[in-house]
């Protein structure tokens, strides 16, 4: 069962697998949506994003986007589903393999070539500076 956060004309939906289903499996759209408007390549990528350095913890843990979109488009996702502050100006840090952040001009498909295992990348993110 797949689920889309935000409304369908919001630029930062994304993706995610239903807990109570397998977890090694992520359907990516619905029968309703009609074809995929994936631009480049139509692949996406599966991801987990886990929560470092206090950080609220998502109840969706794995989600899918395309490989074209930014690693932007998942910190801005983040923001808004947290529901972090913006006249408070709440940072997000978003790291790779706890060490690093890439920039959020990134794509998502370079970021899984180099650093997925087993076909899913690992991102954690916090509202402080936790590695790097």
């Amino acid at each position: 069962m797949s689920t889309n956060e935000g409304n369908e004309n919001d630029a930062f939906s994304i993706d995610a697998s239903n807990s109570a289903t397998n977890n090694d499996e992520v359907n990516t759209g619905s029968a309703r949506s009609g074809p995929s408007n994936d631009s480049e390549g139509g692949s996406k990528v599966v991801f987990l994003l886990k929560a470092a350095g206090g950080a609220p913890i998502l109840k969706k843990k794995k989600w899918a986007l395309p490989r074209s979109k930014t690693i932007g488009h998942i910190v801005e996702f983040l923001k808004k589903y947290m529901k972090l502050d913006a006249q408070q100006q709440q940072q997000l840090f978003l790291y790779v393999n706890q060490a690093f952040a890439p920039a959020l001009d990134t794509t998502i498909g370079s970021v899984n070539d180099c650093f997925s295992s087993e076909g899913t990348l690992v991102l954690h993110y916090a509202l402080t500076q936790a590695w790097g």
